[in-house]
């Protein structure tokens, strides 16, 4: 249940050593900002450009990652990367893999989708092509373009808690990242179940390590070798997929809830969202709103404000 990827800051000089210790090691380079990456055993080392300073970073990734970052210049001070990165440096490990995250946690209206996606090493170029990235910077349009290619080609499991189930679980105190958590457990655990063989899964970050394993012990069983870290999505292929199928579904059960109610369900919990609510309210009742809403949001004090709606 440890992390394991450490990076480490390098002067110019360190990295050309580390470069030439590792030169009959190399392997495909995939991402805009790296520099180089090699393969040794079972640790995959990435060079990046620093683009916020004239240090470079190199990534110890994958199984032995503290011996093979130990072995250079006993001064450096060894950190996890997480929560201290926010450019994007490309994937960081392009081995065989499987990564999850969810979509629909930011909306009033809708489900939470959760998806685990599989990808292999030989698919990574495929994906890079196709223009899968985080799904937040991609356009609905092109998800929706290029979904029936990835649902065909990859391995996935995916699972949607509609907002009556969510209320209800809410209501019960279950908080956010519970829920998350177990269906995070429950997807990884389908695919793992189907691929036993891949070793390296990764999960989009969204609460701490310990706390994410208390919450998913609660169910009978769990997957406990994850390396978790956020933005995901930018640093891991499998992670990326599986954002893209998440929004994907959500996209799709929002036009479903949408054709049923012979409207458009707007997106995010702004107050163009609390206008669509009232309206709906006016024209279905609240209880139906409470089938599609998410109960627990400040949208719903907003509205009760405007309208003095208990």
């Amino acid at each position: 249940m440890t992390n394991h990827m450490v990076t480490i800051k390098v002067s110019a000089q360190l990295l050309a050593r580390i470069e030439q210790a590792y030169q009959h090691y190399l392997i495909e380079n995939n991402g805009d900002y790296v520099l180089f990456r090699a393969k040794v055993g079972k640790t995959t080392i990435t060079a990046y450009q620093n683009t916020k300073g004239k240090d470079a970073k190199v990534t110890f990734a994958g199984g032995d990652f503290t011996k093979e970052a130990s072995r250079w210049d006993p001064g450096i001070t060894l950190f996890d990367i997480e929560d201290k990165e926010d450019e994007p440096l490309g994937w960081f490990d392009i081995e065989d893999q499987i990564g999850s995250d969810e979509v629909g946690t930011g909306d009033f209206l809708g489900p939470i989708t959760v998806c685990a996606a599989l990808v292999r090493k030989q698919d990574v170029a495929y994906l890079k092509k196709i223009g899968v990235t985080d799904s937040k910077k991609m356009t609905d349009e092109h998800i929706r373009f290029i979904a029936s290619q990835l649902l065909k080609k990859f391995a996935y499991s995916q699972v949607s808690l509609n907002n009556e189930k969510y209320n209800e679980l809410v209501n019960k105190g279950i908080n956010l990242n519970e829920i998350k958590a177990r269906l995070h457990n429950r997807v990884l655990l389908n695919l793992l179940k189907r691929h036993p063989d891949v070793k390296h899964v990764y999960v989009d970050k969204f609460v701490s390590e310990s706390r994410y394993f208390n919450y998913a012990a609660r169910d009978v069983e769990i997957v406990s070798d994850i390396t978790f870290k956020t933005k995901g999505e930018s640093r891991f292929p499998s992670v990326a997929l599986a954002s893209v199928i998440a929004r994907y579904s959500f996209l799709k059960k929002m036009e479903l809830l949408g054709k049923k109610y012979k409207t458009t369900l707007p997106f995010g919990a702004s107050h163009k969202v609390d206008e669509f609510a009232m309206s709906f309210i006016e024209k279905h009742g609240r209880e139906e709103l409470l089938k599609i809403a998410k109960g627990n949001f400040k949208n719903f004090t907003r509205i009760a404000l405007k309208d003095d709606i208990k």
